[in-house]
C-alpha cells in the first residue's frame, strides 16, 4: 500500500488506516451491534499484512477495553504498527466515564499514563485531544500535551473536531500534526467553515472518521430495521425519518456509478477521500470488509469521475445532522 505524509513534522502512514472503535462495545450497549475479539483481532493482523498499520483508538471506546484489544493484537509486534489514540472524554478512577471534557494539565498526564497501561506500551505515535474542553484554553492542554513529545511519550500532536482558530492557537504553542474530524460524502461541513484550508496554510494533515457517512455509503442499510436496536445510530438525526429516504436515494445515485467503474459504493466513496490527500479511516471488525477497504486504495479516480460523484451529492446537501444535540454542541 501506498504510504503518504501525515502533515509535515514527519509522520508517515499508508493511505487508509484502520477505525477500531466498533470492535468493542460501551458499558450501555455496543456501538456498532455485537463485536467478536478473536475476529477483530484477526482483522487488524490481516491489515498489517496488507500494510494497513495505522490503528485509530480511544480510551473512551469501551471504555479502555478497546485499547486493551489493540493491546492483545499488537503484543510482540509493538514497532510494527501506528498507535494512535485519544483523551478528553473525562474517565474517572472508577473507569467510569463522566460525559465531561477535561483538557486541563493534570488530566492530560493522567490519561496519557493510563492510555499507555492500557495498551502495553512506552509510546504512542500520535496522540489526540478528541474534543476541545471549553472550559480550558486550548494552549494549556496543548502544552501540556507536549511535555509529553518531550519526554518520548507521545510521537506527534493531534486535535479533533476543532475550529480554525482554535487549530491556530494550538499550532502557536506546539506544531500539530493531524486533525481528526467527521469527512465524508455525506459530511463536508470542513470544507464549508474554511478548514481544510487552515489545513492547508500550516501543513497539517487530515484523518476523516466515518468516511462512510456512519455506514449509509456502504448501501446495506436500506431501512431502519437494518440498524440493531441498541446501534446509537438510531438517535441521530441523518438516520431520522426527515432525511432517511432521501439519504437512500443518494446512496442509491452513488451506487449506480459504483457499479459503471465496477467497485462498491464504499470503495467509491473511500476513493474519493483517499484522491482529496486525506487519510479516512473506516472501521470495521471483520477481515471480509477491511479487505475491500483497503482495495480502495488502488482505484483512480479522474477529475471528470470526481466531477461526477460531487455532482450526485454537492457541498451543502443536508443529509442530516450526525450526532444529537448534546454531541453536536461539543464540536467547537
Amino acid at each position: 500500500m501506498k504510504k503518504i505524509k501525515l502533515g509535515n513534522q514527519g509522520l508517515v502512514v499508508p493511505t487508509i488506516g484502520l477505525g477500531c472503535m466498533g470492535m468493542t462495545g460501551f458499558e450501555e450497549g455496543h456501538m456498532y451491534g455485537q463485536a467478536d475479539e478473536q475476529e477483530a483481532i484477526a482483522t487488524i493482523h490481516r491489515s498489517l499484512e496488507l500494510g494497513g498499520n495505522f490503528l485509530d483508538t480511544a480510551d473512551l471506546y469501551g471504555p479502555l477495553k478497546n485499547e486493551q484489544l489493540i493491546a492483545k493484537a499488537i503484543r510482540g509486534n509493538r514497532n510494527a504498527y501506528i498507535i494512535a489514540t485519544k483523551f478528553g472524554w473525562e474517565i474517572d478512577d472508577n473507569n467510569k466515564v463522566t460525559w465531561a471534557i477535561n483538557g486541563k494539565k493534570a488530566y492530560v498526564k493522567k490519561a496519557l499514563e493510563r492510555s499507555l497501561k492500557n495498551l502495553h506500551t512506552d509510546y504512542i505515535d500520535l496522540y489526540y485531544l478528541h474534543r476541545l474542553d471549553k472550559n480550558t484554553p486550548i494552549e494549556e492542554t496543548v502544552e501540556a500535551m507536549s511535555e509529553l513529545v518531550k519526554e518520548g511519550k507521545v510521537g506527534y500532536l493531534g486535535l479533533s473536531e476543532v475550529s480554525s482558530q482554535t487549530l491556530k492557537r494550538a499550532y502557536a504553542v506546539h506544531p500539530i500534526t493531524a486533525l481528526q474530524s467527521e469527512y465524508s460524502l455525506f459530511e463536508r461541513s470542513v470544507e464549508e467553515r474554511g478548514v481544510l484550508q487552515t489545513l492547508h496554510e500550516l501543513g497539517i494533515g487530515f484523518v476523516a472518521y466515518s468516511p462512510l457517512g456512519r455506514g449509509f455509503l456502504s448501501g446495506q442499510i436500506r431501512s431502519l430495521e437494518d440498524l440493531p436496536e441498541n446501534d446509537f445510530r438510531r438517535a441521530i438525526p441523518r438516520f431520522g425519518a426527515a432525511h432517511f429516504y432521501k439519504n437512500i436515494e443518494l446512496v442509491k445515485a452513488i451506487e449506480a456509478m459504483a457499479e459503471e467503474k465496477k467497485v462498491t459504493s464504499s470503495q467509491l466513496a473511500l476513493a474519493w477521500i483517499i484522491s482529496k490527500g486525506i487519510v479516512p479511516i473506516p472501521g470495521t471488525k471483520r477481515r471480509k470488509y477491511l479487505e475491500q477497504n483497503i482495495a480502495a486504495t488502488a482505484i483512480q479516480l479522474s477529475a471528470e469521475d470526481l466531477l461526477k460523484l460531487e455532482s450526485i451529492v454537492p457541498l451543502g446537501t443536508d443529509t442530516g445532522k450526525p450526532y444529537d444535540e448534546f454531541s453536536m454542541g461539543l464540536i467547537d
